[in-house]
């Protein structure tokens, strides 16, 4: 049976410029923006945490410097996002303050979802952002990227946002609602896929060319988004956006009456993916040697904090991968730590308290938390 909006717990939504802004008029469709925001109220209001990643900064902008009728330079286009980011903020403020909701900007580009600390940074705000309640809107930061300003960047981005906070699912509304076997508009006998569990050969060729008119570089940087999401253990789906209410239309199936729609199913859940990533991972840059009770700790699933690490070994940074040793030496788990080798050297075997005081700054309570920690 195929899933529904309902199912989500952290939901990804990307929203194209072609959604956002009129092309015709350089305006943004206050209407529609004002009918997903009653989408993503009642999607909170069920409990659901909700990102969005957003296009249109430089849609927004241009027209209030002059940029319109012709093709940007590189140059032109970030001026354009440097303007039409404030206007884009404000709008999304704007509309979601009706429900008594908050809104945080976050500026990132690829490069922050793929070096590992900026990843672990982005992923840690976004996580506080969540559990103050706020809703996260993220756009690339076209103001400072260079080749990121091309089509299909989006739907990539947004697939490695949601890689990088463990969503399980991505919603990627666009100007067709999901996956044929050919293009609609050329083939009378095209037929729409509902599901896809295993990204074959057969279905990456089906996304073909990105023809003139698709948004966002068409089905092509599609298939590579689920690619990435679903290797997350996170659930991709493929909908129309210019329909009032996109969101609420994905909380029933087609046959109820909700709307057609392309599911990417994964074969793993996003915990157990990233699960499998860390223990995986055979570049162990260093390791902690724990004592007796935090060994006994770990086996029941709690976190490893200073107060049980006995050594500390290697030379490694913030957020990369470690081996934790029993005392007798044989490895019991890895995990990615939240401490730099010296000051994890500095904080061994202190409590947690302690930590702010000892390094002059507040980090986590945890040594490697147990989000980021895989038992043997």
């Amino acid at each position: 049976m195929l899933p529904t909006l309902l199912d989500a717990r952290r939901l990804v939504v990307k929203i194209g410029s072609a959604l956002l802004v009129d092309s015709a008029t350089g305006r943004m469709r206050r209407e529609w923006l004002d009918a997903l925001a009653d989408d993503v109220a009642a999607c909170r209001k069920r409990g659901q945490e909700v990102v969005i990643v957003t296009s249109g900064a430089v849609a927004c902008g241009r027209e209030h410097l002059g940029l319109v009728g012709r093709a940007l330079r590189l140059e032109e286009k970030q001026a354009a996002a440097a303007t039409g980011q404030i206007r884009l903020a404000a709008a999304y403020q704007e509309t979601l303050a009706r429900h008594g909701l908050t809104v945080a900007q976050v500026l990132v580009t690829l490069e922050d979802t793929e070096e590992r600390r900026r990843h672990l940074n982005g992923r840690a705000t976004i996580d506080t952002l969540l559990k103050l309640g706020a809703v996260p809107v993220i756009n690339e930061n076209d103001t400072v990227a260079t080749a990121e300003i091309r089509f299909g960047d989006n739907d990539r981005l947004a697939a490695r946002v949601a890689q990088m906070i463990s969503a399980d699912t991505l919603v990627l509304l666009s100007d067709i609602d999901g996956l044929y076997t050919a293009d609609p508009r050329k083939d009378p006998d095209a037929r729409h896929i509902p599901v896809v569990q295993e990204l074959t050969s057969d279905i990456e060729n089906m996304a073909g060319e990105p023809p003139p008119g698709y948004s966002s570089g068409g089905m092509v940087t599609k298939i590579v988004a689920a690619r990435v999401a679903l290797a997350a253990g996170c659930r991709m789906v493929i909908a129309k956006g210019k329909r009032m209410n996109p969101l609420a239309a994905l909380e029933q199936r087609p046959e109820q009456g909700g709307a057609l729609c392309t599911w990417f199913l994964p074969a793993a859940s996003p915990s157990s993916a990233r699960k499998a990533w860390i223990g995986g991972n055979l570049n162990a840059h260093g390791a902690l040697t724990v004592d007796a009770g935090a060994l006994s700790a770990l086996a029941r699933g709690a976190s490893l904090l200073p107060a049980g690490v006995r050594g500390v070994e290697g030379d490694f940074e913030r957020g990369d991968v470690v081996v934790v040793k029993a005392p007798d030496g044989r490895e019991v788990a890895r995990g990615l730590t939240a401490y730099a080798a010296e000051d994890a050297r500095r904080i061994a075997g202190r409590k947690s308290h302690e930590i702010e005081e000892i390094l002059g700054y507040r980090g986590r309570d945890e040594m490697i938390h147990r989000d980021d920690l895989v038992v043997r």
